[in-house]
């Protein structure tokens, strides 16, 4: 059954790189819902998980003739959606409005006592969880997040493929990620 619907996957996947958007709308039936589920769990908001999943989707279709068929589509999808929802957290930290809007709206029922405190708390794990990066990992995930590049565009300006860029961002977030769980208390 798996493989079956990995063959299907495939093809869908062939065809979205053709333009048919037929299959796009077929993939995006079978995935939304999945997506939506896990933008939810990071991002705390219906409406900000509901945007995830369009810019998830738009990227898609704008990168369509990039994808690979025989890669997990599913995964693909995953990893997308977690970068736009870190970029919408990371920059919901950097701005005042989107910060009430993520933050305070996803809190209000809880009691977490001062906010300031807690803010500068996060600021503080976020820098260490930074700063146990190599030092090429962390330029390449400052370069993505906090300047705003592309991949194709560090990779160009550091004179490394895009692929190195993906698995030096991949392995960042991965161990940024386990950072902040083994953190989880403060947060």
């Amino acid at each position: 059954m798996l493989e079956a619907k990995n063959h299907s996957d495939k093809l869908l996947v062939s065809e979205l790189r053709n333009g048919n958007e037929k299959a796009f709308r077929q993939l995006f039936d079978l995935y939304h819902q999945d997506i939506y589920g896990y933008s939810i769990s990071l991002l705390k908001s219906k409406e900000a998980a509901e945007e995830n999943v369009q810019d998830v989707f738009m990227k898609v279709w704008q990168h369509r003739e990039n994808l690979n068929p025989e890669q997990s589509f599913k995964a693909y999808i995953f990893t997308i959606a977690r970068n736009q929802a870190f970029n919408s957290l990371n920059k919901a930290a950097n701005d005042a409005l989107l910060k009430e809007a993520i933050f305070y709206e996803s809190q209000k029922s809880h009691d977490y006592g001062d906010y300031s405190i807690r803010e500068a708390d996060c600021k503080k794990l976020r820098k260490e969880a930074m700063g146990q990066l190599p030092p090429k990992r962390k330029k390449i995930f400052k370069m993505s997040r906090k300047k705003g590049m592309t991949y194709e565009e560090i990779s160009q300006e550091l004179g490394i493929s895009i692929n190195t860029v993906r698995n030096q961002m991949s392995k960042a977030l991965e161990s940024m990620r386990v950072f902040f769980q083994v953190h989880d208390e403060i947060i």
